[in-house]
């Protein structure tokens, strides 16, 4: 036993046989591994057998008893993402109250908060989050009037959370904040027209600062030109009884 190559080969033969044991004790179902952030699901025979959140180290023989064996073979083990999401939808098509086509982009954070239902109440509870948000953006925010839907964005994100988050709570999902970041037209004539307008308003502006400029050096001028006449008058007068 004090042989080296004897210890060599029993430290060897540790050094693969732990991992594989362990490899093999994780397929039967002998432990998991919950990471932070993540949520284990296990499902047998088409029952929920056992919900896992809390991270580190467990033991499903401990929690489901005999029937941990058989989640490997019959059953399913799910891993559920509990981490904060964001998703960000770009120019939702709306309309304003005077008929403008408008685009509207807009942010929105979502949490699993019941992994049973977000796995078994939906087949794509992301899909559907997103376009229930959709709707919700396109049938609240549609014929307000333009002036407030390019300013008032605080309401009008804090509407469509309100109805989107009706919903997804069914599904699992928890919406967080909801935000209005981009409000623009989507008509490329209109937007011509509306920078051709700028352009010539710029110009007019423009034009009338020139004007009022060039006025008021006349006028400048013309009180110094006076000024200098009378001065010069004056001058005339006196050069006689000078000389």
């Amino acid at each position: 036993m004090n042989n080296p190559e004897t210890i060599g080969l029993l430290i060897l033969a540790g050094v693969f046989a732990v991992p594989v044991l362990l490899f093999v004790l994780r397929l039967l179902g002998g432990y998991v591994i919950v990471e932070e952030g993540r949520c284990v699901v296990f499902e047998l025979f088409g029952t929920v057998r056992a919900v896992i959140q809390e991270p580190g180290l467990h033991l499903p023989w401990l929690i489901m008893g005999p029937l941990a064996v058989l989640v490997p073979v019959f059953g399913h083990k799910h891993v559920v993402d509990l981490r904060l999401d964001q998703t960000y939808l770009r120019s939702e098509p709306v309309n304003s109250e005077e008929g403008a086509p408008m685009g509207i982009g807009i942010w929105y954070e979502m949490i699993v908060s019941d992994p049973v239902a977000f796995l078994y109440k939906n087949t794509d509870p992301r899909g559907s989050l997103r376009a229930n948000v959709s709707n919700a953006t396109m049938r609240n925010l549609s014929n307000m009037k333009l002036d407030r839907m390019l300013c008032d964005r605080h309401e009008m994100s804090r509407t469509v959370r309100d109805e989107a988050s009706q919903d997804s709570r069914e599904w699992g999902y928890q919406v967080g904040s909801v935000y209005v970041r981009k409000v623009h037209f989507r008509d490329v004539g209109m937007i011509k027209q509306i920078e051709q307008k700028v352009v010539n308003r710029l110009r007019q502006v423009t034009a009338a600062i020139q004007q009022d400029g060039a006025n008021r050096v006349n006028v400048i001028r013309s009180g110094a030109e006076r000024q200098a006449a009378v001065d010069f008058a004056k001058a005339a007068a006196m050069r006689p009884r000078i000389v």
